[in-house]
This record gives structure tokens, C-alpha cells and sequence, in this order.
């Protein structure tokens, strides 16, 4: 590791060290009603791994009793590199999105009715909100979402992103911008990108991203997925059965940090 990029995690990790208390009283908390019928708006930071719906299901399936998840569900929908202006968020909740499913010999059965979500979870591209040109549209379309999903009788969420690679000083506008909106909108953030943040901080041995230095690595999805079970769902993913393969020691500390975070981040 370069002197340079020693510095930069030193520096980030003087700010996770203190963001998530100073973001609390900014943070919105989640609503009293429960998330059941959940649904991912976003782009490739979603869809690596195999998707990270896929992992949040599969904590699911290891934190709850199979009768009680049944009743949760979600769905993903994103666009390569895409912009959250880019979305038509209020035509994907009347496209009929969940009113079939494959059962078990994969043939095609339709539902009783119309998937009604109980959530939307919304991110933006990794730069839109850092970039100075940008950031007011990533604002105007977090505020014309969150309107649009009220009207559907949905609440939306942000999904914070995470700082590049070599660049761990983005996680401070990342994080400004993101409870800025929040906070704006009236919408609870998950803080995937300061979960990165600390777990670089403790184990910058555990490589959150691929080669590209932007998207996720099987780690990174899995951290993030902690994340939105803890902050979304408010289950403790420590202990967690599902692993996704990484090594329990792994799992483990991803685990821890996931918690941690959506704690202080969520902190009255």
C-alpha cells in the first residue's frame, strides 16, 4: 500500500470515526410499519454478485421462521451505469411488477392480485451526488421519487453508495448528500457507504471492491446486504447462517459492522 493511499485511508478514517454520531440527529428514522414487500431502484452497485436483493433474501431466510418469511418479497429493477432520473419509478409501481412468480416445476403462476409494495429503495449513480454538476438533479429526483412512491402508498428509502476504491475521501460529500435528502425528503437512509468506510478503516485486508475499484466485490455485496437487513428490516444480522461462502471469521466482522453502523447512523 502506497504512502498516499495510507494518508487517505487515515483521513477517511478519522471522519467514519465521528460521521455517524454527528448524521444521527439528521438521519431519518425508519417508519413504524414494517417492511414486507420491498423494491430495489437502482443500478450495477445492485445488480453485481448475483444481485443484492438475492443476499438480503437469503438473510432473511436465516434470520426468520419459514412461515413468518413468506410474507416478505422483493424485486429489483435497474439500469447499467443508471441515474436515478432515469427511473420511472411511478410506471414500475403500476407495471404489475410480483403478479406471477415460478413455482416449483418453473412454470409461470399468477398471483391472487397486484403486488402492492410496502417500500421503495432508491439509489442514485456513484457520482451523481458527489459530482458538483450533478448534485442538483440527484436532489430534484430524490424529491420527485419520494413524492411519486407516497402517492402509490409506498415509503421510500435511500441507499447510501460507497467511496471508490482509491478515492475514500468521497465517502464525506457521499454522506453529506445522501442525509441531506434524506433529511429533506423525510426519507431513511441506509448507510451502505459508511459501513465500507468503517470496515476499510478495521480490515482494509477484506478488498470491498473488484478490479475497477467502483463495483462491489462478493464482500462488498454482502456488507451491504447486512446493512439493509439492519437498517431496513431492524434485524441484527450478527450471527446471521447466511454467509454467501465467505469465511465465517469474514462474515463475521462484516456482520459486526453492518450493526454498528445502522445503530450509530439511526441513533435518536
Amino acid at each position: 500500500m502506497t504512502p498516499s493511499k495510507i494518508s487517505r485511508l487515515g483521513a477517511a478514517a478519522v471522519f467514519v470515526a465521528c460521521v455517524a454520531a454527528s448524521f444521527a440527529t439528521a438521519a431519518v428514522p425508519p417508519g413504524s410499519q414494517p417492511v414486507r414487500k420491498l423494491l430495489y431502484v437502482g443500478n450495477s452497485f445492485y445488480y453485481y454478485n448475483n444481485s443484492l436483493h438475492g443476499h438480503v433474501n437469503r438473510l432473511l431466510n436465516g434470520a426468520l421462521p419459514r412461515d413468518e418469511r413468506e410474507k416478505y418479497q422483493s424485486f429489483s429493477v435497474t439500469i447499467s451505469g443508471g441515474h436515478l432520473k432515469w427511473h420511472d419509478v411511478g410506471a414500475y409501481l403500476e407495471a404489475g411488477i410480483g403478479s406471477s412468480s415460478f413455482n416449483e416445476n418453473n412454470e409461470i403462476q399468477t398471483a391472487e392480485g397486484p403486488l402492492r409494495f410496502d417500500a421503495v429503495m432508491m439509489m442514485d449513480c456513484s457520482r451523481c451526488p458527489y459530482d458538483e454538476a450533478t448534485r442538483p438533479v440527484f436532489h430534484e429526483y430524490v424529491k420527485r421519487h419520494s413524492a411519486t412512491i407516497r402517492t402509490k402508498g409506498a415509503a421510500p428509502y435511500l441507499f447510501m453508495t460507497w467511496a471508490y476504491a482509491d478515492r475514500p475521501e468521497m465517502i464525506d460529500v457521499l454522506a453529506r448528500e445522501y442525509v441531506r435528502a434524506g433529511k429533506d425528503n423525510a426519507v431513511p437512509v441506509v448507510p451502505a457507504g459508511l459501513a465500507f468506510a468503517r470496515s476499510l478503516q478495521r480490515r482494509p485486508d477484506i478488498a470491498l471492491h473488484v478490479a475497477d475499484r467502483r463495483h462491489p466485490s462478493l464482500e462488498g455485496t454482502y456488507l451491504a446486504a447486512c446493512t439493509v437487513l439492519a437498517t431496513v428490516y431492524g434485524m441484527n444480522p450478527v450471527g446471521n447462517r447466511y454467509t454467501a461462502g465467505l469465511s465465517a471469521e469474514t462474515a463475521a466482522h462484516l456482520q459486526q459492522v453492518a450493526w454498528e453502523i445502522s445503530r450509530e447512523f439511526g441513533a435518536d
